[in-house]
């Protein structure tokens, strides 16, 4: 199971590998001696793909120092050197799912069109096939489509869901979720919420109006906060991230619609900038297509 994971995983990854480990292989290539044209090189094909500028400039700083410390001159070595300074990057935040307390909490934020509703079903997928009970609350109460969509993945995945009418009070959806949950003996709750930020203070309120709900009702069980960001959307992504976290205590990322994108290296820029660890990928269309993250893997993925 292990090895189709990783497979999944290079296969998902192999326009950012196209774009990103290839153009690298090139590079080191052509030049026989590590100099700063190399370098600058190097940083190029970073930024290509879309790790960001800030972060390109970062690994380039990082990898001077370990060819200086460790006295590297092939260009083979520089490659290892890399790949090693991404998977300190993406090691460094906490990658791992909190699920303790019964139920546990896994509140779900982003904007409409990441694929926030699709994530919710593969993530409650992947939670049901480790042997827990998991049901869904229906927050998006702003849009019936959003409902809806919820509605459909709660049946394919044979999951129960809590909603209310279009408009009601996502609170109200909390503290009936929550109550369902205890009395279902779920063990892990996930909440859709609205997809908005135009209005961040609006925003704001009603995430901490909810989270209040979890603290007082579930004050001994985890929760996670996890944004939902298209890699599609490249550096469009990080600012979205910055947005968010300014408007939520985000705990985790989710990043969809890697498989469709050569701009997988904003995973890097989201750990590096952000300080927010990537919890899940979706590398595919399948339902079985959306991974907990692995630092190792992806970087062993990308080159």
């Amino acid at each position: 199971m292990f090895n189709i994971f990783k497979e999944k995983l290079k296969k998902g990854l192999e326009k950012t590998k196209t774009s990103f480990g290839d153009k690298l292989d090139s590079v080191l290539k052509v030049f026989k001696k590590i100099d700063d044209d190399l370098y600058d090189e190097l940083e190029e094909a970073l930024i290509m793909a879309d790790a960001g500028v800030e972060t390109s400039m970062y690994i380039i700083d990082e990898l001077k120092k370990k060819v200086k410390e460790n006295h590297l001159t092939e260009a083979d070595e520089v490659r290892g050197a890399i790949k090693e300074i991404i998977a300190d990057i993406l090691s460094e935040n906490d990658n791992e799912v909190k699920l303790s307390g019964s139920p546990a909490v896994v509140m779900v934020i982003g904007v409409n069109g990441v694929g926030k509703t699709t994530s919710i079903g593969k993530m409650a997928s992947l939670f049901k096939s480790e042997g827990k009970k998991v049901i869904l609350g229906a927050g998006d109460t702003f849009r019936a489509a959003a409902v809806d969509q919820l509605q459909v993945w709660a049946e394919r995945v044979g999951v129960d869901i809590i909603k209310h009418q279009e408009g009601a009070d996502p609170g109200a959806v909390m503290f009936d979720s929550i109550s369902a949950a205890k009395a279902r003996g779920a063990d892990v709750l996930i909440f859709d919420t609205a997809g908005r930020l135009h209005n961040k203070k609006n925003l704001m309120d009603e995430l901490k109006k909810i989270y209040k709900i979890i603290e007082r009702e579930l004050p001994n069980s985890s929760k996670e906060v996890l944004l939902v960001l298209d890699a599609t959307t490249g550096q469009n992504a990080l600012s979205q991230a910055k947005l968010f976290g300014e408007a939520a205590d985000i705990t985790g990322i989710v990043l969809t619609k890697l498989d469709g994108t050569a701009k997988g290296g904003i995973v890097i820029a989201i750990g590096h900038e952000q300080k927010i660890g990537v919890k899940f990928i979706g590398v595919g269309e399948g339902v079985d297509d959306l991974q907990k993250f692995n630092a190792q893997d992806f970087a062993d993925a990308l080159f």
